[in-house]
């Protein structure tokens, strides 16, 4: 081995010296390149996170873009310093992508879902939305695959786009008013239209129900020997649910002070059994 590095000319021992001192060199400003463009994807993260310019529904998606965006930067220069070919890399990673893109349809399916869901905005954060086959919440977080949700019990579902895309999408606080329907029955032997004006200012009397539309209280129908009345009212989305609990609890306390009775569903039963039948009965059971 000894006789071998001894046949090697001094000029080739320089040119192997200055071709890995190049190399090393290289990798360092590789390795610096990749530093700074994490160091400054963070930087660009952390800015557009406190931007509050930037609407709360588009705000991950603007902040995961352009950090990776100057990481690909990154990257690809960093390729470039120590020699790397980057334009047959990206032919590789589109043959790849294309690849992926295939076995993963499911996938794009959710991006797909998941730009069309930013793009025509039928929710954004902070409303509470019903998405169909029991998928329903306040929305948290929207990003290409999945939105994020915060259950009425407290409970984070995450929910793939195409499910909300593909299904129809309430949303209960997109308009600003909210009208309740709320059914009272009593006996239909008591005075239907005193009660209708006893809940009708049952429902003006508390502030939280809106002068226009004006409340309104109708008969609904007649069934089991009772009346069903409904309340009609509309309020303010941040003040529906209170006035529901408040309405529900005042309505029979309102019923009582007006001497209405709890009312009692009860049913006539009738049975006509004509002469003949009831001639024939002891035979039919005398016959063996």
């Amino acid at each position: 081995m000894q006789s071998l590095f001894a046949h090697i000319h001094p000029s080739n021992w320089s040119f192997l010296w200055d071709a890995l001192t190049a190399f090393a060199l290289r990798l360092c400003a590789a390795v610096a390149i990749l530093w700074i463009g994490w160091w400054i994807a963070r930087r660009v993260g952390n800015w557009l996170s406190r931007q509050g310019s930037i609407d709360a529904t588009l705000r991950p998606i603007v902040r995961d873009s352009a950090v990776w965006g100057v990481r690909l930067i990154a990257i690809v220069g960093a390729l470039s310093q120590i020699g790397i070919q980057t334009a047959s890399i990206v032919a590789v990673l589109g043959a790849a992508g294309l690849a992926i893109g295939l076995a993963l349809q499911g996938t794009l399916q959710n991006i797909a879902a998941g730009i069309m869901l930013l793009l025509l905005r039928p929710f954004k954060v902070g409303d509470y939305i019903d998405g169909g086959t029991n998928v329903a919440g306040t929305v948290e977080e929207v990003n290409l695959f999945t939105t994020r949700l915060t259950k009425p019990d407290g409970i984070c579902e995450y929910v793939p786009n195409s499910a909300l895309w593909s299904n129809s999408i309430r949303n209960y606080s997109r308009n600003p008013t909210r009208r309740l329907d709320l059914e009272v029955e009593i006996s239909v032997r008591d005075d239907v239209n005193r009660a209708i004006d006893a809940l009708r200012a049952l429902a003006a009397a508390d502030p939280r129900v809106l002068a226009a539309p004006a409340p309104q209280v109708m008969v609904t129908r007649f069934d089991d020997s009772i009346a069903v009345l409904n309340i009609r009212v509309w309020a303010n989305i941040d003040t529906f649910w209170d006035m529901r609990w408040e309405l529900s609890r005042q309505v029979r306390q309102t019923l009582n002070d007006a001497h209405f009775a709890l009312p009692l569903r009860t049913r006539e039963l009738h049975i006509v059994q004509n002469s003949e039948s009831a001639a024939d009965a002891p035979a039919a059971q005398l016959t063996p």
